[in-house]
């Protein structure tokens, strides 16, 4: 759906990188780096009220970057030969390096065809039904997208295996979370939840409804790495890490 938010945070973002593509043609310092593609650059294009989002290089998001900085500072890992699920791939960088060293990783959406990643495979998170089939599920700004959050979290509770861990993210703001009704039109959904298929906003106490699934719950940011390597990369976005408890 084309609003006039999504048009201006796209304008926006187009001015920004025209700008920053300038400044690097004449030569300005290469201050900030991006962990997704180890490309060192001369700053990140704006997007929306985030004046450092995205890498000029690969288009990496802060929340991309983020990831990427927690496994190499060894704050999470991934399993070797373990089992992957991967919702809403669209994170090439993260495609790459979660299904590298896995012995199955399984690229999946409801609606597969949008995505250009070998593989993929269609999944309603509501009706999902393996048991103890995953080591690792990665989902980044699926959560506000689904109709039942609860029943999607005991659905990944039950696909992980004991000890396995749900990494999720979603747009957060500081207030307690707040669904929508059924009925809310796409218009209101964008005034209220800052786009137009959001079905809710969440806050911090998006851990209770993790931890209420079943999950052993703990949140990570950026705050967890040096100041500097935050600076240099710009990074943003909460990794809340849920683990099925062994």
């Amino acid at each position: 759906m084309i609003t006039t938010q999504r048009i201006l945070k796209a304008a926006g973002k187009h001015a920004s990188r025209a700008l920053l593509a300038t400044r690097s043609a004449l030569g300005a310092a290469r201050t900030r780096h991006c962990p997704a593609c180890h490309s060192d650059v001369a700053g990140f294009f704006r997007y929306g009220a985030e004046a450092e989002w995205g890498c000029p290089a690969c288009g990496a998001s802060p929340r991309e970057r983020l990831m990427h900085a927690l496994l190499d500072a060894g704050l999470i890992g991934l399993p070797t030969g373990g089992a992957i699920l991967h919702c809403a791939p669209n994170e090439g960088s993260l495609v790459q390096r979660l299904r590298t060293g896995a012995r199955d990783y399984v690229p999946a959406d409801i609606d597969p065809d949008r995505y250009d990643v070998p593989g993929m495979r269609k999944l309603d998170l509501m009706a999902m039904d393996d048991v103890a089939r995953f080591d690792r599920i990665y989902a980044s700004h699926v959560m506000e997208h689904v109709p039942d959050d609860g029943a999607v979290l005991r659905n990944m509770l039950r696909a992980l295996r004991p000890g396995g861990e749900a990494w999720l993210l979603v747009p957060l703001w500081d207030l307690p979370s707040v669904d929508g009704p059924a009925d809310l039109s796409p218009r209101e959904r964008e005034r209220r939840f800052g786009q137009w298929d959001h079905v809710r906003q969440y806050g911090p106490d998006f851990a209770e409804r993790i931890a209420a699934a079943g999950f052993c719950v703990s949140m990570m940011d950026a705050a967890m790495l040096p100041v500097e390597d935050v600076r240099r990369m710009a990074l943003a976005d909460t990794l809340f890490r849920a683990r099925r408890p062994a």
